[in-house]
């Protein structure tokens, strides 16, 4: 698989889908990842939670690819993301407010899977 289609799947099937079943195809086992929520998460584990975290909130959470460059084990996407604050989260309570923001990812890959995601969202 490329770089691109590792990256379609991660945030087309995994993230706006919420299916965890890709995993063993697309991370490594040690992936290490941070959200553009500020938290930091290693392994299938720590991304699971992290999913769970975000779909607790956001429930129709949304990502939306705007551009991929790639070079050799490297790949940088801008993104637009949407969703709808309808669940708790950082001790805020639901606003029921749609909200769009952009954001920037940063992947590497190693053996054909992603390895490390850097995530930084103009939230």
């Amino acid at each position: 698989m490329t770089n691109k289609e590792l990256i379609e799947i991660w945030y087309f099937q995994m993230w706006n889908k919420w299916d965890k079943s890709v995993f063993n195809k697309i991370l490594c086992n040690e992936i290490s990842f941070r959200g553009s929520l500020g938290q930091s998460k290693k392994g299938h584990k720590g991304i699971s939670e992290y999913i769970d975290f975000v779909r607790q909130a956001f429930p129709d959470f949304h990502n939306q690819i705007d551009l991929i460059i790639s070079e050799n084990n490297k790949s940088f996407v801008k993104l637009t993301y949407t969703g709808t604050h309808q669940g708790e989260i950082f001790n805020m309570l639901p606003t029921n407010l749609p909200f769009a923001y952009t954001g920037a990812a940063v992947f590497t890959f190693n053996d054909n899977k992603i390895s490390d995601v850097w995530v930084l969202g103009d939230v």
